[in-house]
């Protein structure tokens, strides 16, 4: 029986007895697939707040142990010297410990690779608490390290290994804490959430100092670097194990378990990232080497002024401007803790205004200020550097408290992890983590104090040309993830309006990663139906 075909759209109305258009091309004469569907109310993730809370908890407690840690070594730098170079000059013995919490940084992509491609394949939440339970083991050990005293240049050695392998483990740990909280928090809300792990680091950072300034204070120098120098090191194995417990408890991000879902449901819809990831780093970095090279820039310029504020200020202080090791610690400790106060301020900014321009302001920022800022300090006054500590913090909180947000977003769902797990420690493990040893060595060498500023004003110039670069994020549903909303009625709302809402763009869409969820779902519709 004929098939009357007669309603069919045509330029001219006209159907021959097939009911095609004899004027159409022979391509044209067969029914079309779209290659997407319409969004439904289904399809939009709706946040589970308590689930949200616990997440955002139970990632912050790491990125605090982290940063702890790093507080510590950075504080303790100029009592450590002695106890593992007593037979060296005080210059030797600072660029050793700096050189030591460089190779920290050196395992970072090493770790940032295994991690970041294990956490896309089996999960998120199992890798980052493997890499906590690492990270606050190593850090333990180091406070039962014997000194040269006892075994010669072995304690050296022994204390370059563990920070080695503490480096290894952190290298799984910022890439995924910031994927983990990214794939939980609603597009609208993702700045703010995810800029509460800086703030977690930072206070990290700052509890750590705060630890070691009142051990010197109450302790004396010579006690510390008898044995008071291990106490904030030991510390650590408690607190690891109170933070291990808090991420244990929670749950797989939802956007990447619907992915896992629908790749184990239909391995056959597998996308061209899900390729990526199964070829393992390698075809990451084949399929996203753009993004991943942008993404480097903006991390070196961001962490070059993060650490010459936090690892390096100490040391600068006690080498070069003559302060004692306790004045160097305190006096930068209540900048600390005001920048990172206002860090979840700078990502609800971010939210509002977009990530490229918050971002924008952080390297033009540390352009403009940086050589006023070491100006300020090398007045030697305590007002005057603590303005100078103040003029560089700036900056830094305008970066960090993007990043978190920013980059994950470059990266699709499935590869999200191993992707940021090479960017992101890459470039930390390049200009991060090198920071304080690079301008220790160029003030060494060149007698110029003024060397920090020039260094951080390179480096963010560039990273202002990458931010140029850098795939606008803010409001818009993450890579290769359906849109994420706080409330049934904001999805409701995203569902009426999706054809003009200019934040959705039905095309980037994984609905075939939702099909595989539901086999019912519509998947395409004949052209011109």
């Amino acid at each position: 029986m004929p098939t009357d075909r007669s309603r069919t759209d045509s330029p001219a109305g006209a159907r021959n007895a097939r009911g095609t258009d004899p004027a159409a091309p022979a391509a044209a004469k067969k029914p079309r697939l779209l290659p997407r569907r319409r969004l439904k109310e289904s399809d939009v993730n709706v946040v589970d707040q308590p689930m949200l809370k616990k997440a955002l908890g139970g990632t912050i407690v790491g990125n605090t142990m982290e940063w702890y840690d790093v507080g510590v070594f950075g504080y303790l730098i100029t009592t450590m010297g002695p106890v593992f170079l007593p037979e060296s000059d005080p210059t030797t013995q600072t660029l050793f410990l700096l050189g030591t919490f460089a190779a920290t940084f050196i395992a970072r992509p090493l770790g940032g690779v295994i991690f970041g491609w294990l956490g896309d394949k089996v999960g998120r939440q199992k890798i980052l608490a493997t890499t906590l339970m690492i990270m606050a083991a190593s850090t333990f050990a180091v406070g039962l390290l014997p000194g040269y005293a006892q075994i010669g240049l072995w304690a050296a050695a022994l204390l370059v290994l563990l920070k080695v392998v503490q480096g290894f483990s952190t290298g799984g740990e910022y890439a995924g804490a910031t994927t983990f909280v990214s794939e939980y928090a609603a597009d609208k809300r993702r700045g703010f959430f995810a800029s509460f792990l800086d703030l977690g680091s930072y206070l990290g950072f700052a509890i750590g100092a705060a630890l070691v300034s009142v051990l010197q204070l109450t302790l004396g120098q010579d006690t510390m670097e008898d044995w008071g120098w291990r106490i904030p090191f030991l510390v650590a194995g408690p607190l690891g194990l109170i933070a291990v417990y808090f991420r244990s408890k929670i749950e797989e991000s939802p956007q990447f378990q619907a992915t896992l879902d629908a790749q184990e449901e239909n391995a056959k819809n597998a996308s061209a990232s899900d390729t990526a990831t199964a070829k393992g780093p390698v075809g990451i970095v084949k399929a996203y080497w753009r993004p991943i090279i942008v993404a480097m820039v903006v991390v070196a310029a961001a962490n070059t002024a993060g650490y010459a504020l936090t690892s390096y200020m100490p040391t600068y202080l006690t080498e070069s401007k003559g302060y004692d090791e306790v004045h160097g610690t305190l006096l930068t400790i209540p900048v600390l803790v005001v920048m990172s106060l206002c860090i979840p301020l700078t990502g609800k900014l971010s939210d509002r205004i977009g990530r490229r321009p918050v971002l924008w302001i952080g390297a033009v920022s540390t352009i403009v200020l940086a050589v006023p800022a070491f100006m300020l300090i090398g007045i030697g006054q305590i007002w005057s550097t603590l303005a100078g500590l103040a003029l560089i913090a700036f900056p830094v909180t305008f970066y960090v408290a993007n990043l978190a947000s920013a980059l994950p977003a470059q990266f699709p769902t499935s590869s999200r992890y191993g992707a940021m797990g090479i960017a992101y420690n890459f470039a930390v493990a390049i200009f991060g983590g090198t920071t304080p040893f690079i301008v220790a060595a160029l003030i060494s060498a060149t007698g110029n104090d003024m060397m920090p500023a020039y260094y951080l004003m390179a480096t963010s110039l560039v990273g202002a040309i990458a931010i140029y670069f850098l795939k606008e994020s803010a409001n818009r549903p993450l890579p290769g993830s359906m849109p994420s909303v706080d409330t049934q009625a904001e999805a409701r709302e995203l569902v009426a309006t999706q054809d003009e809402n200019p934040l959705i763009n039905l095309d980037e869409l994984p609905f075939e990663t939702q099909d595989a969820l539901d086999p019912q779902a519509h998947r395409g519709v004949p052209a011109g139906a």
